[in-house]
């Protein structure tokens, strides 16, 4: 169903890139989703130096990446609306930049996929800003390309139908998507099967992640562990299998103070589901 099953590094909240392959192993896994900033902004703690040999050497592999974008503010939609992504101006050049030094240390980890939030594509393509954060997208998508490496866009900050015509007006097959279906409900944009499988052609990764939705209208849901909220993991994973899926799933937890343990109930979760779709 998956190619394979690894972890978020950002889950694991690690202080080194010891500390990661420690966090990696407790959490029963050997397939890591890299966040790429510390690299550029803490390299006493995360060297670049023999990066892939001092993750291949402990049994680790990098399925994949992550680009941060600078300034979000998570503390409301309203204030992760003005600042996500490539959207503000005020970013942009810095993201740019980011993006330029990033694909440098993805192509040290060997991997052929890089994902970033896009920040909210507006609802209609004749805002302004829909082509402004198209054409953004594009130059950061380049800056990858030149070295054989994709992109995904993460899911949720806008309804999958958005993101389809956005996609489909984009028409670049180094440009996709990395679903996740707890993001869905976080940012209350509809129902993740429904989702997944509105937009299953664009899809190059899966996120496992969890939530329950917000009881009140414009503010966040609440992100739980993996199998305790409101995802219908039994439907997604047949979407996953009828859509004919081929990708990684990578465990992401962003809340709680027991991520390792969390991973591993998700890790036990996802796999005895999946045993069951497979029945």
């Amino acid at each position: 169903m998956f190619d394979r099953v690894g972890v978020c590094s950002w889950s694991l909240r690690p202080t080194s890139l010891p500390d990661l392959v420690r966090k990696v192993e407790q959490a029963g896994l050997s397939c890591v989703q890299m966040a790429l900033e510390p690299f550029r902004t803490d390299p006493s703690n995360w060297p670049q130096r023999n990066l892939a040999k001092t993750l291949s050497d402990a049994g680790i592999t990098a399925a994949s990446a992550m680009m941060a974008t600078k300034g979000e503010d998570y503390t409301t939609l309203q204030s992760i609306e003005r600042t996500g992504g490539v959207r503000p101006d005020a970013t942009w050049r810095d993201n740019l930049a980011a993006a330029q030094a990033d694909a440098a240390t993805a192509d040290l980890l060997g991997v052929s996929l890089v994902t970033f939030h896009a920040g909210f594509i507006p609802r209609s393509k004749q805002d302004p800003l829909w082509g402004t954060i198209r054409d953004r997208i594009l130059m950061i998508a380049d800056c990858f390309a030149r070295i054989d490496i994709s992109v995904a866009l993460e899911t949720g900050q806008e309804p999958s139908s958005v993101l389809v015509e956005f996609l489909e007006e984009i028409d670049n097959p180094m440009i996709g998507v990395n679903f996740d279906p707890a993001n869905i409900i976080l940012y209350g944009n509809g129902d993740p099967v429904e989702a997944f499988r509105s937009i299953a052609p664009f899809v190059d990764q899966v996120h496992i992640k969890d939530a329950v939705p917000t009881a009140r209208a414009g503010e966040w849901g609440t992100e739980v562990v993996v199998g305790t909220g409101a995802v219908d993991w039994r439907a997604l994973l047949d979407a996953v299998r009828e859509e004919d899926f081929i990708g990684d799933a990578m465990i992401e937890r962003e809340a709680g103070d027991s991520r390792v343990a969390d991973v591993q109930r998700a890790r036990e979760f996802l796999y005895a589901a999946m045993a069951g779709v497979r029945a």
